[in-house]
């Protein structure tokens, strides 16, 4: 027998018919005396992905992760698509995501019950699609979407503070990049948080607060609506044939990517074991959030402005060119507070990928996760991660551009694509079943909406090139 050393993690598994179990208070993973860990139990695994919740704790986890400030977009979508299309477009993306992340959630308990439980997506690339699969194309797919949510939540971290200052003191000289700044020394702080089961106390907050500002902004749009200041409301679709059909395509590419969710086997990999079924349970909680808060919010604002729907509604609440806020100035701040305070938990929700791989690559997992020897690297480089997405955020004020390119070339892929192609390769059903058939229908459309969703991304960047500056005050 090798000999033992202690290994602070939360995980179950069985390895050889014997079962390796440690937590808090019970540590004691067996390692072989040339001081070799269990497959798959890295630093990251250990540190960072700690098995430990409910489905309660899932279902916060996954509310942050997609019911985000990017829901006061839809009533923008909904001015590219029109009524009819806007609204099945949102319900359609709805069920397609919900059905596509239970097909994750069967295949991650379909290959745990083989002996593999998979913590990370790219686990489940390596072990079903093939080494290749995750170390080209997932691996750096799921990085570069998570790490730019990141960019983008620091970013919009900024613009929200901005937002509040310009309220409050309209004759400001404050610059964004001074913002975005403040907003990333607090991202600072929070990413420190040792693992992702750590966060359900700041994730079930930003539950609330999610709800909170949805409500501040139907509120808003019905308030607007009903006034005697109401702008004129035309529905009709805007623009050349050509604009109307890009148009559509940009709209569909906002609404798929407003429930994009690049972390399902990570947020799973939080649970404690038995996982069958908390899954369904904590996907059931975030979509009944997603029913209130992404309708409500949708049909709302577009009621209340139609066509003239900006890419968010807090726009439209500042007024036209008279620049006189449409609602109360202590309203507009308070529900900019509920946002700015949601994105600091969206932050750093999507940096445990990033936390993970640090973990993984500087972290000992032999020693202690409170180690000196741990503590030191963990502490600098997570700070370092956030220091260096803070510069792009300040130099990239045009960054939602660009993640409007991740989203068809990343955010398609990953949540409509890969969980069909995953579940087919996996579980194999017959060719003639319902399922592989929806899989593949699913498969085709996605793949025609990344390459349509690409050309417009690239063509919006192009059309808004010519007013990028670095480090503009935008």
């Amino acid at each position: 027998m090798g000999t033992v050393a202690v290994v602070p993690t939360s995980m179950e598994m069985e390895i050889s018919g014997k079962v390796y179990r440690s937590g808090a208070d019970d540590y004691g993973i067996e390692i072989s005396s040339s001081g070799d860990l269990p497959q798959g139990l890295d630093a990251g695994a250990l540190f960072v992905l700690k098995s430990r919740g409910s489905w309660w704790h899932c279902g916060y986890h996954l509310t942050t992760a997609i019911v985000a400030p990017v829901l006061l977009s839809i009533p923008f979508a909904f001015s590219l698509l029109g009524w009819a299309a806007g609204v099945i477009w949102l319900a359609l993306s709805g069920a397609v995501t919900f059905y596509s992340y239970n097909l994750l959630s069967l295949v991650l308990e379909q290959q745990a019950q083989l002996g593999h439980r998979q913590l990370r997506l790219r686990d489940m690339a390596r072990d079903i699609l093939g080494p290749a699969w995750a170390k080209y194309l997932v691996g750096p797919m799921q990085f570069a979407i998570c790490y730019g949510s990141v960019v983008a939540g620091v970013l919009l971290g900024g613009q929200s503070l901005k937002f509040i200052y310009l309220l409050s003191n309209p004759t400001g000289s404050m610059q964004l990049y001074q913002f975005v700044a403040i907003f990333g020394g607090l991202t600072m702080f929070l990413v420190q948080v040792p693992s992702f089961h750590s966060l359900r106390h700041i994730n079930l907050i930003s539950l609330l607060l999610c709800l909170a500002y949805s409500a501040c902004a139907t509120a808003g749009s019905i308030h607007v609506g009903n006034s005697d200041h109401s702008p004129p409301r035309d529905y009709s679709l805007l623009g050349s044939k050509e604009d109307r059909i890009l148009g559509a395509f940009n709209g569909i590419s906002v609404i798929v990517t407003t429930y994009a969710c690049a972390i399902i086997p990570e947020i799973q990999a939080t649970l404690a074991p038995p996982v069958k079924g908390k899954m369904f349970k904590g996907l059931s909680m975030c979509y009944s959030v997603i029913a209130v808060t992404f309708f409500s919010v949708g049909v709302s604002g577009y009621w209340a402005f139609g066509n003239q729907a900006k890419s968010t509604l807090l726009s439209n609440f500042m007024g036209g060119g008279s620049g006189a806020p449409l609602l109360p100035t202590w309203f507009l701040i308070m529900t900019n507070i509920f946002i700015l305070l949601q994105i600091s938990a969206i932050t750093v929700v999507y940096m445990q990928p990033t936390n993970e791989l640090i973990e993984k690559t500087f972290s000992d997992p032999k020693s202690g996760q409170f180690s000196t020897r741990n503590i030191v690297p963990r502490l600098i480089m997570r700070s370092l991660s956030v220091v260096v997405a803070t510069i792009l955020a300040a130099m990239l004020p045009f960054f939602g551009d660009i993640m409007a390119l991740f989203g068809a070339l990343g955010c398609i892929p990953v949540d409509f694509i890969l969980p069909m192609v995953l579940y087919n390769v996996a579980l194999k059903p017959s060719r003639r079943s319902l399922v592989f058939l929806v899989n593949t229908l699913i498969i085709a459309v996605s793949s025609a909406l990344v390459v349509i969703g690409a050309v417009a991304s690239v063509r919006q960047i192009v059309i808004d090139a010519k007013a990028y500056r670095l480090f503009a005050n935008v």
